[in-house]
């Protein structure tokens, strides 16, 4: 059976994020007002063959912190999509 997950990576909250910087004071340079942070991320649409929705998470959540982010710097969340 397919499964597909939508996978966010954030910096972690102690991390800075220099393109969330730019982008928050690029907003308020611009008009917008009442902007108080911003946070940058990637987000990854993965599809994986597996028996059962455990599995794939499973194996979601290895590729997730193997692969896709830098357990270091970096947070990762999933959804089954």
């Amino acid at each position: 059976m397919n499964y597909s997950f939508e996978v966010k990576i954030l910096y972690k909250d102690n991390v800075n994020d220099p393109q969330g910087l730019t982008i928050a004071e690029s907003a308020k340079r611009i008009g917008f007002e009442g902007i108080k942070n911003i946070r940058s991320g990637k987000i990854f649409i993965v599809d994986i063959e597996s028996d059962t929705e455990k599995s794939a998470s499973k194996k979601i959540d290895e590729i997730s912190d193997k692969l896709l982010s830098n357990p270091i710097i970096e947070k990762f969340s999933y959804k089954k999509i």
